[in-house]
């Protein structure tokens, strides 16, 4: 193996969008649209949240911050891509792509957190209704949203200082739509089995520690809706918690099928990251939305005050 102690590739090659250009022009629109469908929907969720004072209690205090965060998350890698779809040369520079890992695994972890945030309010809501108000007080959301952008900045932090601990000599060709940590290491010139280990470990600590977390959270939840005399007790404690159950799911497993194996693994899971990445960020609004009777009494009311 050539060895290198400094970095010689000043910019990086996605090799994902060569395909033929007349399919990258349709691709672009159909990514386009999922896109304004994020944008809209997620912001829709913030001001019908911020303008309906119903929603004003800690479920929606986070479902509005879960809703900024994949704003955020995606606006990372998606308009990136998009101009990649329609360019000659789609590069990024080196300098590009760190901070675009960077930021990008800032707003993941902070995704993360944030689910747990919103299974342990279920958690209260329905295991302890009655001490509910007293223990998700205002103080203790301001709390968890704070660790959660602070859990992420550090964990972001270590995850970009250990890929720039690495050499690049070339290749520089990403067989990705965006820099993430699994394709850079593959094209590093040094050894990088002790980086890759602890990578693999910080991201397990993250994405395993939060989806555990979320999972005690719900075997607890189970339990108490199981011990609900009335069916229509069962099916309402069960509504409540079934979207953001849904949402989990769709967001750990492709992260936990990325990210919990080692680099050196890593192929093309481009369906995968395409998924997580733009996808379930477009679908958390819908999903919330659709089988939240609370969201969709408090849009229609916001639209039609403002249509008349």
């Amino acid at each position: 193996m050539e060895i290198c102690n400094v970095t010689e590739v000043t910019e990086f090659v996605f090799v994902i969008f060569a395909f033929n250009p007349n399919i990258q022009y349709f691709v672009f629109f159909i990514f386009l649209l999922i896109y304004i469908l994020l944008l809209s929907g997620n912001i829709l969720i913030m001001l019908t949240i911020k303008a309906d004072y119903r929603l004003h209690n800690p479920m929606y205090f986070f479902l509005g911050k879960l809703s900024f965060i994949d704003l955020c998350y995606s606006s990372v890698t998606v308009p990136k891509m998009l101009i990649d779809f329609l360019s000659d040369r789609k590069t990024i520079s080196f300098n590009g792509c760190i901070t675009q890992l960077y930021f990008f695994h800032f707003f993941a972890c902070a995704e993360c957190f944030i689910f747990t945030a919103m299974a342990y309010d279920r958690y209260v809501a329905i295991c302890k209704p009655m001490q509910y108000s007293t223990i998700m007080s205002k103080k203790l959301c301001l709390w968890m949203v704070a660790a959660t952008w602070a859990i992420g900045f550090v964990h972001s932090n270590i995850q970009t200082m250990l890929t720039m601990g690495l050499s690049f000599c070339g290749p520089n060709e990403i067989n990705s739509f965006f820099c993430d940590i699994p394709p850079l290491i593959r094209l590093a010139c040094t050894d990088t089995t002790m980086i890759d280990a602890m990578i693999v470990a910080n991201s397990g600590i993250v994405s395993l520690g939060c989806f555990l977390s979320v999972l005690i959270s719900y075997i607890g939840i189970t339990r108490a809706i199981f011990k609900i005399r009335t069916v229509e007790g069962r099916h309402k404690a069960f509504s409540t918690c079934a979207s953001h159950l849904t949402v989990v799911t769709i967001f750990f497993g492709p992260c936990v099928f990325i990210y919990m194996r080692p680099s050196k693994t890593y192929q093309a899971d481009e369906v995968v990251t395409v998924f997580y990445t733009v996808i379930a960020p477009m679908l958390n609004p819908v999903i919330y939305t659709l089988r939240n009777k609370e969201m969709k009494t408090a849009m229609k009311k916001l639209w039609g005050r403002n249509t008349k």
